[in-house]
C-alpha cells in the first residue's frame, strides 16, 4: 500500500493476516521445542537461567560432555590393601636371580612403612605365561582374567605419594592423601549427571568391612552433597526399607513426599547456596522413585544359574565379590554412571607376613568374578560403553618383610583398564629390573584420573568448581592423559 499524495511506501509496518500470524507463531513454538530437546541431549548449550533452574530442580540431570566419548559408565574394581604387581602382572626375571641378596646400593634407601630397605630381595613363587594375541604375561594366580588380555591396557608404571593405607586409598579416590577433597565418582556425577532418575548415579559396593578411611573415599568434599556415593549393604539386601509399611498406600506415600518437597523448596528459595538442603530435596525424591525401580535392579534371582556360575557365585570363596560384580553389571545396564567395587575392603590384600598365602586367597576370590564381568559385559554389548578399571592404592616391595611378606610400594605398581575407549592388548610403561620404581612412561594417580575422565568425555582441566575463591579441579591442576590408553 502506498501514500496517495507522495507515491512512497509508509515508514510503519503493514499488518499481517491471522493466517500469517498463526503460521509464524507455530514455527516459533516448534523451534523452541527443538532447542530445548537439543539442549537436553547436550547438542546445544542451555541458557544460563534455565541451566541454573534445572540444576536446582534436578542437579543429577544429564549434562553435556566436553568431547566425544565411547564410555558412558565406569566400574572400578578396587583391590584394597595393595595387590603385588610382582605376583600378578609384572614378572621380573632379575628379581628371581637376585633372591636372597641385599637391595643393590644404586637403589638407595627408599622409605617404606616397615623399613624393609635393609632386607633381602624376595623372588616370587608364581609362574607367568603369555596370553592372547598380544602375548601379555599374567601369573598363574589370574588364569581367567588372563583370557581377556586383548581387551586390557596394562599400565605397569603407576606411582603415588602415600605410604600407608588411609592416605593412599584416599589419594587413589580423591587425588590427595589428605581427606576432604571430592572423590572421582563425585566429580563424575558433578560433571556428567546421571542417566537413570530412579537409581543413585554413584554406587559403592563392599564385600566386607569399610575400607581404610571409610566413607570419605566416596564423599563429595567441597562439592554439593547431592553427588556423593551411595553405599549398598553387603549381602542379599543391598538396600534397606525399599517398601513402605503395608498400611501406607502409594498415593499416601506420594502425597507425603510432595508435602515435604513443598516445604523444603519454600525454605530453599531464600537459601540458594544451602547444598545440604538441595541434597535432601533430591534424596527424598530419589528415595521415592527407588521404591519402584531398585527392587528389580538388585534382584539377582532373575539371573540364570549359568550366569551366576560365570561370576563365581557357585563357589564360597568368590561368591560375595561375584555377587557384587554381577550387581555392577545390572546397575550400569540400567544407566548408573559410576560403580566402585571394593575387593578385600578393610585392607585384605595387605600381605606383610605371607605374600603367597594372602595372594592365593585374594586372587581366587576375585579371578572368576572379574573375568565373568568382562565376559558378560562383552556378550551383552556393554563393554564398549563401560570403562572397567582394576588396581589398588599401591603395589608391594621386591624386598621381603618378615621373610615371606612384602611391604607397601607406592613407587611403582600396576593397574589396568578395559572397555569403552580403551585400546586393549598392550602394556604401557615399566618398572625397573626388580620392580621397585616406575621408570618408563611413569603414570601418577593424577594421570590415571585424567585418563578416566577423558574416556568418559571430560577434560580434567575444564571440569572446575569454585571453592574458597579458587577454581578447583579433580586432578588439582596436575595430571596428563595417558594417550596410549586411548583407542
Amino acid at each position: 500500500m502506498t501514500d496517495p499524495t507522495s507515491g512512497r511506501q509508509p515508514h510503519y509496518p503493514t499488518g499481517i493476516t491471522r493466517r500469517d500470524f498463526l503460521g509464524h507463531a507455530g514455527s516459533g513454538f516448534g523451534a523452541l521445542a527443538l532447542t530445548a530437546m537439543l539442549a537436553q541431549d547436550g547438542l546445544l548449550p542451555a541458557p544460563a537461567q534455565a541451566a541454573e533452574k534445572a540444576d536446582f530442580l534436578n542437579p543429577l540431570a544429564p549434562k553435556p560432555v566436553h568431547m566425544p566419548a565411547q564410555a558412558k559408565s565406569v566400574i572400578w574394581l578396587f583391590m584394597e590393601g595393595g595387590p603385588s604387581h610382582l605376583e600378578t602382572f609384572d614378572p621380573k626375571p632379575t628379581l628371581q636371580k637376585l633372591h636372597g641378596q641385599p637391595l643393590p646400593a644404586s637403589y638407595g634407601k627408599p622409605i617404606t612403612p616397615m623399613g624393609v630397605s635393609n632386607n633381602t630381595l624376595l623372588a616370587t613363587k608364581r609362574s607367568f605365561k603369555q596370553y592372547g594375541e598380544c602375548g601379555m604375561p599374567v601369573s598363574d594366580l589370574y588364569p581367567n582374567v588372563a583370557k581377556h588380555v586383548d581387551d586390557i591396557a596394562l599400565i605397569r608404571s603407576c606411582w603415588a605419594n602415600g605410604l600407608n593405607h588411609v592416605g593412599s586409598v584416599c589419594q587413589m579416590n580423591t587425588g590427595s592423601i589428605l581427606a576432604g577433597r571430592p572423590s572421582l565418582g563425585a566429580w563424575t556425577m558433578y560433571g556428567l549427571g546421571s542417566e537413570n532418575e530412579n537409581l543413585p548415579g554413584f554406587v559403592v559396593l563392599l564385600d566386607a568391612r569399610l575400607p581404610s578411611g571409610g566413607v570419605t573415599n566416596w564423599s563429595t568434599g567441597f562439592l554439593p552433597a547431592t553427588y556423593q556415593g551411595t553405599q549398598f549393604r553387603v549381602g542379599n539386601t543391598p538396600i534397606l526399607n525399599l517398601q513402605p509399611p503395608a498400611s501406607i498406600s502409594k498415593l499416601q506415600q506420594r502425597a507425603k513426599i510432595d508435602y515435604l518437597q513443598a516445604l523444603n523448596q519454600h525454605f530453599a528459595r531464600t537459601r540458594q547456596e544451602d547444598f545440604d538442603l538441595k541434597a535432601r530435596i533430591a534424596a527424598y525424591e530419589l528415595a521415592y522413585r527407588m521404591q519402584a525401580a531398585a527392587p528389580e535392579a538388585v534382584d539377582l534371582s532373575k539371573e540364570s544359574e549359568s550366569t551366576k556360575a560365570l561370576y563365581g557365585m557357585d563357589q564360597e570363596i568368590s561368591q560375595a565379590f561375584g555377587r557384587n560384580c554381577l550387581l555392577a553389571r545390572r546397575l550400569v545396564e540400567r544407566g548408573v554412571r559410576f560403580v566402585q567395587l571394593y575387593c578385600g575392603s578393610g585392607s585384605q590384600w595387605d600381605a606383610h607376613t605371607d605374600i603367597e598365602g594372602n595372594h592365593k586367597k585374594m586372587c581366587a576370590l576375585s579371578d572368576r568374578p572379574i573375568a565373568g564381568l568382562l565376559t558378560d559385559l562383552k556378550q551383552r554389548g556393554l563393554l564398549d560403553s563401560t570403562l572397567v578399571l582394576w588396581g589398588g592404592e599401591f603395589g608391594r616391595t621386591p624386598m621381603n618383610e618378615k621373610t615371606k611378606g612384602r611391604d607397601h610400594n607406592p613407587y611403582g605398581f600396576s593397574m589396568w583398564m578395559a572397555g569403552g575407549g580403551v585400546k586393549g592388548g598392550q602394556m604401557i610403561g615399566s618398572t625397573d629390573e626388580i620392580g621397585l620404581f616406575a621408570t618408563e612412561k611413569r603414570a601418577h594417580v593424577h594421570d590415571i584420573h585424567a585418563t578416566i575422565l577423558r574416556l568418559i568425555g571430560m577434560d580434567h582441566l575444564r571440569l572446575t568448581y569454585l571453592h574458597n575463591g579458587r577454581h578447583e579441579r579433580p586432578t588439582i591442576n596436575a595430571g596428563q592423559v595417558i594417550e596410549e590408553v586411548l583407542a
